[in-house]
């Protein structure tokens, strides 16, 4: 019972100190979720739209800043309509917001740059 409570009082002010100091720096362990991989892979490659995907975003007047800012960033990969496996460009649907989705976004993820194919207005 005495080495527990030694071994206690050093991994609680341990687990203390690396949270502050993890938190401090901005870390956080949401990149690892498939969701977050794939959306960080999307963002960081080239963005090509294709006539109708440019199209759909005209006629819901969406912009490009907040095409990347909110409905790719916030957006939740269905990796159920997504088939992920696809070589060598996996395909991917995108629901956005996450809860009660208003948009759904089809595109494929190739090494140097990613080509949006759909935007449908689900409601």
């Amino acid at each position: 019972m005495r080495k527990l409570k030694f071994f206690l009082i050093g991994l609680v002010p341990g687990l203390l100190l690396v949270f502050f100091i993890l938190n401090k720096k901005g870390a956080s362990c949401s990149g690892y979720l498939p969701n977050s991989r794939v959306i960080a892979e999307t963002l960081s490659k080239k963005m090509v739209y294709s006539p109708a995907f440019s199209q759909a975003m005209d006629e819901n007047k969406i912009d490009e800043k907040f095409l990347k800012d909110s409905i790719i960033t916030k957006g939740e990969i269905n990796f159920e309509k997504s088939n992920a496996q696809k070589k060598p460009c996996p395909d991917y649907v995108l629901a956005y917001p996450s809860k009660n989705p208003r948009y759904e976004v089809s595109f494929e993820k190739c090494k140097e740059e990613a080509t949006f194919h759909s935007l449908k207005k689900i409601r």
